[in-house]
C-alpha cells in the first residue's frame, strides 16, 4: 500500500485509532444494520457499533442503524442472511470458534449470492486449550465456503480492505470476510487515514440503489428450495458465472480506492523483490513486521531478501504470486497456524500448487482461457516457468506467541543455509528454528514506552489517551497495544507505546525501550521490568513514599544495581493517592491513577521541550485528547482528568541518587 494524498481527492482524516474502530466507523457510515454476537477479540466492533446504534446514529443515507444480538455466532450469521435477503445492507464481527460455529449458514449465504460483508478478530481455536489471540485457523477453517477473504496488515488496512470488500461484495454478489489480526491489529493504535464520508458515500453508494430484495412481493422468487440430482449440479456449477468474475470486480474495487484516496492495493503486495533470491511470504500484521526485518538483512548481512504480502486469499492470486516469485531460489511461506495432518499448511498448499500449474504451464481450464485473467494477471493461464524454487514452511505466532524481527531473520538464515523444509518459530521444539539476531529496528530517534501495571487500573486505555495526544499534540507517529492473558483484571498487565518521526512497522513485543513505568511495585517478583531499558533511560515508580530515601530502600536490590549501572533516571509518586481524590467514585480510584501517569509521561518523554510547547498549549492539547475518550461523560469527568493529568506533570519527583549516594553512600548500595 502507498499513499499520495496530496493528489488525490479523498487523501483521508488524519487521526489514531485501532483496528476495531476504524471498522466501526465505516460501518456505522455505509451499512444499515448489524447482526452480532460478542466474542473477544471481536466484542469492540460490535459494541461500537451497538454504542453508535444507541446514541441514535444513522447511516449516510439518513437512515437509522439496527443492531441485534441474537443468542449465538450461529444464529447472528442467519439473521444477516435474513437482513441481506429483504435487501438490506448488513454487517458481522466475530473471532475464533463464533467464525466456525457460523460455518453452516456461510454456505447458504454465498449460495444464495448475498453479498454481505464480516469483519474478522481472526484468532486461535480451542483445540488442546482455550487461547483468546491471534491465530489464522479460525478463517481457515472457513476458506471455501465461497467467500471472498481479505487481510490487512494494519489499521489502515482494515479499514480501507473493509471498503474495498464491500464495493467488490455487491458489484460480484459475493460475501466476502474482512480479517485482521486479533488483538495485534484490533487493539493496536496506530496513525490512520480516516476515510471522508464523502468517499464513503461515493464509493459504496445507496444499498436500496444497488440491493436486490428476495422478498418483493411484487417480484416473487423462490430460493432455500429443494433440488435433486440434475437440478442440484447445473444450480452448483452455475454459480462460476458469478465467480469467475470476483477477480475482475476486485481489481475494479482496488483500481478505484486508488484513483480516490492514493492508497494503492492489489491481490499481493511485494517488497524488494526485484532482485531478491529468498523471499519470505505470509498473511497478516507479521508481514509489516517483516519489512524492517528485509531492510536490516539486505545492510548488516547483504542477503537478497524480498517478501510478499498475500492481500486476497479468496480469489486466490495464483498468478501474481508466480509472477512476482519466479526468479527466487528459495521462498519461506509462514503461517499462523498448523494442520500436521493435511500434507501442507494452506497457504503453503495454495503456492505450491501455483507454482506447479506454471511448470506445465497451465490454463487450469479446458478451454484455454482462465476465467478472469484479464483482471488478475492479463493473460490466458500462467506464464510457465522451467522450474519450482524450493519452499520451506513454517508457523509462528500461535495464539499470539511473539514473532520478532530476530525470528524472521532466522527464516532467511534457513533458507540462505539450505536448512530445514518445514520450521516453528520462537519456541523450544525440535523443528524451532535459532534466533541468532535481536536488533533495534525502531526509526531513527524513536522513543519507546514499556509499563507494568495490573488489569483494571486503567493504564491501557492511558496508553491509547497518549497515543492519540502524542499525534494530535506532536504530529509524530504512534504504535499502541496492551499484552494480558484472558483473565486480565487483578492480573499483570503490559502495555507497550513507540513514538516516532516515522512509520512504525515492528508489530512485536517492544525489547528496546527508553522508559519503564511500574505501577505496582510487585512487578519487581513476577519479572525483571528493567529488561531492555537502555542506558541513561526513565523509569517511574508508584510509590506511597515521599522521600527519595524511602523509596530507594523498598526497591529489591538487583533492580537498584540495574538503575546505578545504566544510570537511569529515576522518577516516583503516589499516583493512587491523587486518583482516590479526584475520583467520583471507588469504581473509577484505579482507573483515574493511569491518568495520573499521562501527566507524568508528558514530563519525562522528550516531546514537550523538543516542539517548545508552554503549559497552556500543552494543556490545550491534553484536553482535546482527553474529550475524544470521555467526552460523552460529561465536564466533571474532564475536569478531574484534566487535574490528574496536571498533578502527574507538577508533582511528579525525581529521586536525586548522587545526592542520596553523597549523604549515605550505603543508603544508595543496600
Amino acid at each position: 500500500m502507498s499513499t499520495e494524498p496530496q493528489r488525490f481527492p479523498y487523501p483521508g482524516t488524519p487521526t489514531t485509532a485501532d483496528g476495531s474502530a476504524v471498522v466501526v466507523w465505516i460501518e456505522s457510515n455505509i451499512s444499515e444494520g448489524a447482526c452480532a454476537y460478542p466474542i473477544t477479540p471481536s466484542t469492540n466492533m460490535g459494541s461500537g457499533y451497538q454504542l453508535a446504534v444507541a446514541n441514535g446514529g444513522k447511516n449516510l443515507w439518513d437512515r437509522e442503524l439496527f443492531f441485534l444480538e441474537p443468542e449465538s455466532e450461529h444464529s447472528s450469521a442467519s439473521a444477516c442472511e435474513g437482513f441481506a435477503l429483504a435487501g438490506g445492507r448488513v454487517t458481522n464481527f466475530t473471532s475464533g470458534q463464533g467464525l466456525v460455529l457460523m460455518k453452516e449458514v456461510l454456505f447458504t449465504i454465498s449460495g444464495k449470492r448475498l453479498p454481505v460483508v464480516f469483519h474478522i478478530g481472526a484468532r486461535a481455536l480451542s483445540s488442546h486449550s482455550l487461547n483468546v489471540h491471534a491465530g489464522h485457523d479460525d478463517v481457515m477453517a472457513v476458506a471455501d465456503t465461497g467467500w471472498g477473504m481479505l487481510f490487512a496488515r494494519t489499521a489502515q488496512e482494515a479499514q480501507d480492505l473493509g471498503l474495498i470488500a464491500r464495493r467488490a461484495a455487491e458489484n460480484s454478489r459475493t460475501p466476502f470476510l474482512s480479517i485482521q489480526d486479533g488483538f495485534l491489529t484490533t487493539h493496536t493504535i496506530e496513525n490512520v487515514r480516516l476515510a471522508e464520508p464523502e468517499l464513503m458515500k461515493a464509493y459504496i453508494g445507496d444499498p436500496r440503489a444497488k440491493l436486490t430484495s428476495f422478498f418483493d412481493p411484487d417480484r416473487p422468487l423462490m430460493t432455500g428450495v429443494v433440488q435433486n440430482q440434475d437440478s442440484y449440479m447445473k444450480g452448483k456449477v452455475a454459480q462460476r458465472y458469478y465467480y469467475d468474475e470476483v477477480p475482475r470486480h476486485l481489481q475494479e474495487a482496488f483500481d478505484e480506492f486508488h484513483r480516490l484516496t492514493g492508497r494503492r492495493y492489489g491481490f499481493v503486495s511485494g517488497y524488494r523483490l526485484e532482485d531478491a533470491e529468498y523471499a519470505i511470504v505470509g498473511l497478516g500484521s507479521v508481514m509489516e513486521t517483516a519489512i524492517p526485518a528485509v531492510d536490516w538483512m539486505r545492510e548488516h548481512l547483504g542477503w537478497k531478501v524480498g517478501l510478499l504480502h498475500v492481500t486476497s486469499f479468496r480469489p486466490f492470486p495464483g498468478r501474481e504470486i508466480v509472477a512476482a516469485l519466479r526468479n527466487c531460489r528459495v521462498i519461506s511461506v509462514i503461517e499462523r497456524m498448523d494442520n500436521p495432518l493435511a500434507g501442507n499448511n494452506p497457504l503453503t498448499a495454495e503456492l505450491k500448487a501455483a507454482f506447479a500449474d506454471a511448470v506445465q504451464g497451465s490454463t487450469n481450464v479446458a478451454g484455454g482461457r482462465m476465467p478472469g485473467a484479464t483482471a488478475m494477471a492479463g493473460a490466458a493461464g500462467h506464464a510457465a516457468v522451467e522450474k519450482m524454487p524450493r519452499i520451506h514452511s513454517g508457523v509462528y505466532g500461535l495464539g499470539s506467541r511473539d514473532t520478532r524481527v530476530g525470528d524472521l531473520i532466522a527464516v532467511a538464515q534457513n533458507m540462505v543455509d539450505g536448512g530445514k523444509p518445514f520450521f516453528s518459530l520462537n519456541i523450544v521444539h525440535p523443528t524451532a528454528l535459532e534466533r541468532r539476531h535481536d536488533p533495534d529496528v525502531r526509526p531513527a530517534g524513536a522513543f519507546s514506552m514499556r509499563g507494568h501495571s495490573v488489569g483494571g487500573y486503567g493504564s491501557v486505555t492511558t496508553n491509547k489517551v497518549i497515543a492519540s495526544l502524542v499525534e494530535e499534540i506532536f504530529g509524530l507517529h504512534v504504535q499502541a497495544y496492551p499484552k494480558y492473558g484472558s483473565d486480565k483484571k487483578g492480573l499483570p498487565t503490559t502495555y507497550y507505546l513507540t513514538v516516532a518521526a516515522e512509520p512504525i512497522r515492528e508489530h512485536a513485543e517492544i525489547e528496546h525501550v527508553d522508559f519503564v513505568p511500574i505501577h505496582d511495585i510487585n512487578a519487581f517478583g513476577v519479572a525483571n521490568p528493567l529488561h531492555g531499558l537502555g542506558e541513561n533511560g526513565s523509569l517511574f515508580i508508584q510509590s506511597r513514599f515521599g522521600t527519595d530515601a524511602e523509596v530507594w530502600a523498598h526497591i529489591p536490590a538487583a533492580a537498584r544495581e540495574i538503575i546505578l549501572n545504566k544510570r537511569l533516571r529515576l522518577f516516583y509518586l503516589d499516583a493512587v493517592k491523587i486518583a482516590r481524590e479526584l475520583a467520583a467514585t471507588p469504581d473509577l480510584q484505579l482507573r483515574m491513577q493511569g491518568i495520573v501517569l499521562l501527566g507524568i509521561f508528558l514530563r519525562v518523554a522528550p516531546f514537550v521541550r523538543a516542539k517548545g510547547l508552554d503549559d497552556a498549549r500543552l494543556f490545550e492539547g491534553v484536553e482535546k485528547a482527553l474529550r475524544k475518550y470521555f467526552g460523552r461523560r460529561g465536564e466533571k469527568v474532564i475536569e478531574a482528568n484534566m487535574s490528574a493529568v496536571k498533578q502527574g506533570y507538577f508533582h511528579v519527583r525525581e529521586l536525586d541518587l548522587v545526592r542520596l549516594k553523597q549523604t549515605g553512600p550505603a543508603a544508595a548500595r543496600a
